[in-house]
């Protein structure tokens, strides 16, 4: 590791590590290269950072990581659905089956469930821009995979299975559906088959959310 450091005084910009790893075009990413930005000195004379690094560093370190959690929360909701909530549901009967689908429905809208569906893909969106800032291409490459993985969830949620969370709530209260059978027929095999498959892309965003963390 090789640091430099000139004492000149405030608003002096410090080159900072030379790059071991990485991968831009530049040569550079965000771990190899900091470019300081002195304020003053400390105790002793030493250069003292500006207030504008802590925070630039901490955006960089704060939103993959928030990303991924974010993620992980995402696919966790799919994951459940697939391995424990509907299973469950399948075995139980026409009416108990419709009823608990449209108050699971109506319940699952509320902020903590807003925040990590719409977050998810919003902050990893925010770690593609972070890393090509930064030059980091290869964790670029990897956290899009993810983003692109989300989009598909979400388009295949609003596609498939909000309209047939739609189409249940219009079914009405169990004890005024005339055929409950037919109401379940047309909403759990599609529902359950495009939730599995929100699941894996949700799982695969993951990885690659994760990937893309541990290169930057």
């Amino acid at each position: 590791m090789v640091r430099s450091v000139s004492r000149t005084g405030p608003g002096t910009t410090v080159p900072h590590r030379p790059l071991a790893r990485g991968g831009g075009r530049s040569g550079y990413g965000v771990r190899d290269v900091e470019v300081l930005r002195y304020s003053g000195t400390g105790p002793g004379g030493r250069p003292r950072p500006g207030r504008g690094v802590g925070v630039a560093h901490m955006v960089f370190g704060a939103v993959p990581v928030l990303a991924v959690v974010l993620t992980g929360l995402f696919a966790g909701l799919f994951l459940t659905f697939s391995i424990a909530v509907m299973p469950g549901l399948a075995r139980a009967g026409d009416r108990a089956m419709v009823e608990s689908m449209q108050w699971i429905n109506r319940a699952i809208l509320n902020p903590v469930f807003a925040l990590v569906f719409v977050g998810a893909p919003v902050a990893v969106l925010g770690t593609v821009v972070l890393f090509f800032a930064a030059g980091a291409y290869t964790a670029v490459l990897w956290s899009g995979v993810g983003l692109a993985a989300l989009v598909a969830v979400l388009a295949i949620t609003f596609a498939v299975n909000v309209p047939r969370n739609n189409a249940l709530d219009a079914a009405g209260p169990v004890e005024r559906t005339g055929d409950v059978a037919a109401v379940r027929a047309a909403f759990e095999p599609v529902w359950v088959r495009w939730n599995h498959v929100r699941t894996l892309l949700s799982v695969a965003a993951l990885v690659c959310c994760a990937v893309a963390l541990s290169l930057y």
